[in-house]
């Protein structure tokens, strides 16, 4: 999957406007690409960019040929989004429900549909827990059957923003080796950078713009120095 992200920018309106994106410029082609920077840095309207959910101000983003602006509906029929709080994203009362909602609009056979939520549910240890209220999992639980009702649909490109932020070490770890063995393209944010040492390509942001972009080892080192910690 080709993403081209032309000559972007964004401002969040209001009393004091804000450019959260500065005339950023990147041509994505690798399997795993990692996006780190500070709270506040443009990485996770980057992000939100990539599926149409936020619209640029100025500049293209399109996926695979097609502009974000002009053909959302199809951009988002390849592209998934997983969010930092899986209770955003958690609409249905149970977890097989849940996973279910996503084929919704797809009009396919009923055992069709509890078929390919059974495979997904046994992918991702869930498979006990199909009829349980899906708001009353452990953390670590929420995240994988919000990644689950997301690859339902088989997307192509799956967009992650920080889903590790709100877990424990083991249930971020759990996350990282389940993103390793999808076979969807990845875009991950986190604030957990052990999860990108195995990536294709990391970008760091800082004010708005892409600061470096380079292999995960010299990436996060750069990132390191630019916040003092090296």
């Amino acid at each position: 999957m080709r993403v081209e992200v032309d000559h972007v920018s964004h401002v969040y309106p209001g009393p004091s406007p804000r450019r959260v994106l500065d005339d950023v410029t990147v041509e994505l082609t690798q399997r795993r690409v990692g996006v780190i920077g500070a709270n506040g840095s443009g990485k996770s309207t980057f992000l939100r960019l990539m599926n149409g959910l936020i619209v640029p101000d100025a500049g293209h983003v399109r996926v695979d040929g097609l502009d974000t602006a002009k053909d959302a509906r199809e951009v988002r029929r390849r592209v998934g989004f997983c969010f930092t709080d899986p209770d955003n994203q958690i609409i249905m009362p149970t977890v097989a429900e849940d996973v279910a909602f996503g084929l919704r609009k797809a009009k396919l056979p009923k055992d069709e549909v509890a078929g390919r939520v059974d495979v997904l549910l046994r992918r991702f240890g869930l498979e006990g827990h199909a009829e349980h209220p899906a708001h009353l999992l452990s953390g670590g639980q929420k995240q994988l059957l919000a990644l689950a009702s997301v690859l339902i649909t088989e997307p192509d490109l799956l967009i992650m923003d920080e889903p590790t932020t709100l877990l424990d070490l083991r249930n971020a770890a759990e996350i990282g080796r389940v993103v390793g063995e999808l076979d969807q393209s990845v875009l991950l944010a986190t604030h957990h950078l052990y999860l990108l040492e195995s990536f294709d390509r990391v970008l760091v942001f800082d004010g708005g713009r892409i600061v470096a972009d380079d292999a995960p080892g010299p990436a996060i080192a750069f990132y390191r120095e630019l916040m003092g910690v090296a």
